[in-house]
């Protein structure tokens, strides 16, 4: 038996204004697209954007539904609204904010398990990576350089 350490690397940044430029508007992208989340039940807005290799940017909100199962987060809502709307271009960076309507998120949100599984398909199959970049409400934000590196011994194809 050996053991093996897995550790990720990225950035802090201690708000908004210390990203660049290309970074900063895509985070508030995003906030502009948390504020338009359907979510009635968690109280939990998510808004999630994308920066494509072709300069456009697409962006997503998490849509619930009473019906729990059948929500949508922002971050799957966006890069499924971008490989439908433009097949084929390679995603660069997506951006996350989320806010709660029940007490101030002050701490980065990262994308939950299934939307990292579903970012690294993309990453994946791109062969480029995907930066992210994730903050709550307020505070400190968080940028990595590969989504590769928020899932480690991650599911892909090569497995079927």
């Amino acid at each position: 038996m050996k053991k093996i350490d897995i550790s990720s690397n990225g950035y802090i940044f201690n708000d908004i204004s210390e990203l660049e430029e290309e970074d900063r508007n895509l985070i508030e992208l995003s906030v502009i697209a948390r504020k338009k989340a359907y979510a009635p039940y968690s109280k939990f807005n998510v808004g999630a954007t994308l920066l494509l290799d072709n300069g456009i940017t697409v962006s997503g909100n998490n849509q619930e539904n009473a019906a729990y199962p059948s929500g949508m987060c922002a971050e799957r809502v966006a890069i499924w609204k971008a490989s439908s709307e433009y097949p084929g271009l390679i995603v660069k960076k997506i951006a996350i904010s989320a806010a709660s309507l029940e007490h101030t998120v002050n701490k980065p949100v990262g994308p939950c398990g299934a939307c990292r599984q579903t970012l690294y398909e993309y990453e994946f199959n791109q062969k480029e990576p995907i930066q992210i970049i994730f903050m709550g409400e307020i505070g400190k934000i968080i940028k990595v350089e590969s989504l590769g590196s928020l899932l480690p011994f991650s599911f892909d194809s090569s497995f079927l």
